[in-house]
């Protein structure tokens, strides 16, 4: 499928799934080198970090833990700025070096707040891995160390990602089409 439509909008393939593999593989590349004789754990952000935590973590050989959290700022096709904490984090994180698993750092703002929040459980270090970045829209400062794909300011779907609740299920990346 070169295009689809979810609810009321059209979608065009973007990034097709090989180049998505294919960067995911850099990514745990990365970590298995950066991570080598230790024992993070990986924490995704859910719903949209799925698909990119099921691929990455299928390429770490690494010893490594995976939890999930669930935050939201989206609706529709636009960052609310308000993050709510649905499901929390039970496992104790202190001393741990941790990876944030991120389908998408768009405003910055979830991560900011991820970030301040598993700070005061005191772990040994926190980094991001993400999916996709876009920079340019970016409102607060994120470091941002695994990023596999850098994107423009495009409403994008597919792989985890989605436009109301559809488009998960795509195994590529489709942008808006305006």
């Amino acid at each position: 499928m070169s295009t689809v439509k979810l609810h009321d909008k059209e979608f065009r393939i973007s990034i097709p799934e090989t180049e998505i593999i294919k960067e995911i593989s850099r990514v745990a590349n990365e970590i298995n080198r950066d991570y080598k004789g230790k024992r993070p754990i990986l924490l995704g952000v859910l719903n949209g970090c799925f698909m990119f935590a099921a691929e990455l973590l299928k390429r770490l050989d690494i010893e490594c833990e995976v939890s999930f959290v669930k935050l939201s700022s989206y609706q529709g096709t636009a960052s609310t700025g308000v993050i709510k904490e649905v499901i929390g984090l039970s496992e104790s994180l202190g001393g741990r070096d941790i990876i944030i698993i991120e389908d998408i750092v768009d405003t910055g703002l979830t991560m900011q707040r991820m970030l301040e929040s598993l700070g005061t459980r005191e772990p040994a270090s926190i980094e991001i891995a993400s999916l996709f970045l876009k920079p340019a829209r970016l409102q607060v400062p994120v470091n941002v160390k695994y990023s596999a794909l850098t994107i423009p300011d495009r409403f994008i779907v597919g792989y985890g990602l989605d436009y109301n609740g559809l488009g998960r299920n795509l195994p590529n990346i489709y942008e808006a089409i305006d």
